[in-house]
């Protein structure tokens, strides 16, 4: 067994067939069904079952990911360890987040990042829910997590690092006005339908609760795609509730933003592995801890 063998078996896992593995790696595709072959021989075990064009992981396979992703963790730590020698000057940096925190606080410290180390690239994996996000990086697919939970994380194989925390506000067309000040009861939003995110988020549990709350408000629209609710706000669709990192966005779009009076609140954690991180990702860490960033300290 090499790591070759455990890239191309990787390969086909994500892409989930041997043609796309090979396309992805720029490799011929029989050279990625040999390593896959060999692979198996070695272990003794098959990994894959064809179903038609796919192919199927065994439960030999299943058990294979994760030892895998961590094999080919510590061989790029490695690398990133002598590359940082002279300096971070090359590399690539994998970050797992959910949409509205991608919004903040996520975008001001990627801009501070950026400006520090400009050679290394960051590459944002999307997640909906912070139990997807949390999947990402045990897997090894990020070594970093931006996450929103509207319950403390407490976890015994991920370190979780508080961020700070984002109410919840509401969103309304140009042309309603939900109240006179600048916050909005859930009484006030009797009637209103809902623009929605899917369930297993905060923004959707607190649409919940609104709607649990008054016989007459319900959901106009639910989406996968965060980047959907303003403009369907826009075009009038319904009104929105959001968290704060919207703010912001929401009102350069000329929408009403008002607060919701509720005691619900996102608490934002930046999550990773109880293992070593690369020198990028443990310098990210750094400037993104709330004492760091406070204090403009490098």
């Amino acid at each position: 067994m090499d790591a070759r063998q455990l890239e191309y078996f990787l390969a086909v896992v994500d892409e989930g067939s041997v043609r796309a593995a090979a396309t992805r790696l720029f490799v011929a595709q029989p050279s990625v069904s040999q390593s896959i072959k060999t692979l198996e021989r070695d272990l003794e075990a098959e990994l894959f079952h064809r179903s038609g064009r796919r192919l199927v992981l065994t439960p030999a396979g299943e058990a294979l990911i994760t030892p895998a992703r961590q094999v080919l963790h510590w061989l790029d730590l490695s690398r990133a360890h002598v590359d940082a020698v002279n300096g971070l000057r090359q590399g690539v940096l994998v970050l797992a987040t959910m949409p509205s925190q991608a919004v903040a606080p996520l975008a001001p410290i990627i801009t501070k990042f950026v400006s520090r180390y400009p050679l290394i690239q960051i590459s944002l994996k999307a997640a909906s829910t912070v139990t997807e996000a949390l999947s990402v990086v045990r897997a090894g697919g990020a070594e970093l997590a931006i996450v929103g939970s509207l319950v403390s994380l407490e976890l015994e194989d991920l370190v979780a690092h508080p961020l700070g925390r984002q109410r919840f506000i509401v969103a309304s067309p140009p042309t309603e006005v939900l109240a006179e000040g600048p916050a909005v009861s859930i009484e006030q939003l009797e009637g209103q339908r809902l623009i929605a995110g899917q369930k297993g988020t905060g923004m959707r549990r607190v649409a919940d609760n609104v709607i649990a709350a008054n016989e007459s408000t319900s959901i106009s629209v639910e989406t996968e795609h965060r980047e959907a609710i303003l403009p369907l706000v826009l075009a009038g669709a319904g009104v929105a509730i959001l968290s704060e990192a919207w703010r912001d966005l929401c009102k350069e779009a000329g929408l009403h933003v008002y607060e919701l009076m509720t005691n619900e609140e996102l608490e934002v954690f930046l999550v990773h592995r109880r293992a070593a991180l690369a020198p990028a990702a443990q310098a990210f860490l750094m400037q993104a801890l709330p004492g760091h960033l406070s204090d403009g300290r490098e």
